[in-house]
C-alpha cells in the first residue's frame, strides 16, 4: 500500500455506531400520547393505576417521556409498553421497582432477563388455580401455589394473619393472604406490622355479624342463606371503602 493510500485510510473518519434502541424493539418511540391517554390505555388491565403512579414510575427512571412545547408529558408506544412491563411485574411477581429497573436496563442493552417466578405460576386456561375458601390446605400447598417460601409462610402465621387448624391445615383463603402479605414484605412491611390490618378486619366482621344476626336467627335454611349472602355483600362493601380511603390517604402523601 502506498503512503498516500495509507494516509487516506488512516484519516477516514470512523462511522458512528448506531445506538441501541430502548426496549421493546419495534415499538414506536414517537411521543404522541398525553399522560391521560396513557392512563386510559393501561387502566383496563390495571384498574388501580393513577396518574400519580405514572409520575412515580417516571421518577424511578422506568420511563422518560418527552415534553411538549407547553411542558406537558408526551409518551410513546414504547413508553406504554415499558409501563405495562413494570406494572405487570409488580402485580404478578411483586418485584421491587429496583429489580424492575435493572431488568429494563438489561433489556435495553440486549441482555436476556431471567424469568422471575411469581405468584401466578399454577394456571389452568389462563386462570390461577386457587382452592375454594372452604377448602383446607397445608403450608406446602400454599408455597407451591404462591412461590412463597415455607419460612415466610411460617412468619405470616406467627403474625396471626393465617391460622391453622388442629391438623396443621389452613383455609383456602390463606393463599390470597399469603400472596399479599409476602408482596408487602418484599416492600419492607413485615407480617408483624400487618396485625393491625387483621384486627381491623375482625372488628368489621363483628359489626357485620351484628347486622345479619337477626336474619340468621330465623334458623331456617333460607334465612341462613340470606344471612350469608348479606354478610358477603357487606364484606365486599367494607373492602371497597377501605381501598378507596387508603388510596385517598396515599394520594395525600404526594
Amino acid at each position: 500500500m502506498s503512503s498516500t493510500a495509507r494516509r487516506t485510510t488512516e484519516s477516514r473518519p470512523e462511522e458512528p455506531q448506531e445506538q441501541p434502541r430502548p426496549w421493546p424493539p419495534g415499538a414506536s418511540t414517537e411521543p404522541t400520547m398525553s399522560i391521560g391517554a396513557v392512563l386510559a390505555a393501561l387502566q383496563p388491565e390495571f384498574p388501580a393505576v393513577r396518574i400519580s403512579k405514572l409520575r412515580f414510575l417516571e421518577e424511578q427512571g422506568l420511563v422518560s417521556p418527552s415534553r411538549s412545547g407547553s411542558g406537558y408529558r408526551m409518551y410513546s408506544q414504547a413508553d406504554v409498553e415499558r409501563l405495562r412491563f413494570a406494572l405487570t411485574a409488580q402485580r404478578d411477581s411483586f418485584l421491587p421497582l429496583r429489580v424492575i429497573r435493572d431488568q429494563l436496563e438489561d433489556l435495553d442493552a440486549g441482555r436476556p432477563v431471567e424469568s422471575v417466578p411469581g405468584t401466578r405460576v399454577v394456571a389452568r386456561d389462563g386462570e390461577l388455580v386457587r382452592p375454594r375458601p372452604s377448602a383446607r390446605v397445608r403450608a406446602q400447598e400454599i408455597a407451591d401455589l404462591t412461590g412463597v417460601s415455607l419460612a415466610e409462610i411460617e412468619e405470616i402465621a406467627e403474625a396471626g394473619l393465617i391460622v391453622a387448624d388442629a391438623r396443621g391445615r389452613y383455609p383456602g383463603r390463606a393463599v390470597d393472604v399469603v400472596q399479599h402479605a409476602a408482596a408487602l414484605a418484599r416492600q419492607g412491611i413485615s407480617p408483624r406490622h400487618l396485625r393491625t390490618v387483621r384486627t381491623a378486619a375482625e372488628r368489621q366482621a363483628d359489626t357485620i355479624e351484628q347486622v345479619v344476626a337477626p336474619v340468621r336467627a330465623q334458623r331456617s335454611g333460607a334465612g341462613r342463606e340470606r344471612a350469608a349472602a348479606r354478610a358477603q355483600e357487606l364484606g365486599e362493601l367494607y373492602g371497597r371503602l377501605h381501598a378507596e380511603l387508603l388510596r385517598a390517604a396515599v394520594d395525600d402523601l404526594d
